[in-house]
């Protein structure tokens, strides 16, 4: 009951410090004034709202760490160790039991090989040549074109 107080009063207090914080001018407001900004500050009084403004964040900002701090400290506490027993839903389903190493625990043993398949693949096959037919490799031509004379250094050209 505590906590669920507790909790409530820690969610408003975090909401009222965003609004608080919100509201705050920054550290380039004063800038404005210069321009004709100044009256608009007269809202909470002539020295303005960052009194009351940061006031209120500080204390707010402090019962908020007192009450994270509070809540933790309480939940390790009253937190028991965990029961071993308390499966929840997998209490239901029947424990296997461990197959037993064999041989070395030390050392994983591979299963044992089964006789070596190829995988089937599904690219096509090429044809088996016949043994009357030959494949014989284009040659080169007979004549070849002459090549370009290289000029001569010596000569200029």
């Amino acid at each position: 009951m505590m906590l669920l107080f507790l909790n409530v009063i820690y969610v408003l207090i975090a909401i009222a410090m965003i609004a608080l914080i919100l509201m705050q001018r920054g550290a380039g407001a004063q800038a404005g004034s210069g321009f004709g900004g100044g009256a608009s500050g007269t809202v909470f009084g002539a020295r303005g709202a960052s009194n009351f403004l940061s006031k209120s964040t500080k204390w707010l900002a402090i019962a908020f760490f007192a009450i994270s701090l509070f809540m933790a400290w309480n939940a390790t506490r009253n937190a028991a160790a965990p029961d071993a027993r308390d499966l929840g839903l997998m209490s239901q389903v029947p424990a296997a039991p461990a197959p037993a190493p064999a041989g070395n625990a030390a050392v994983p043993v591979a299963p044992p090989a089964a006789a070596a398949v190829a995988p089937v693949s599904t690219v096509p096959v090429a044809p088996a040549a016949d043994s009357a037919a030959t494949v014989t490799q284009p040659s080169a031509p007979a004549t070849e074109a002459a090549a370009p004379a290289k000029p001569d250094p010596a000569s200029g050209n």
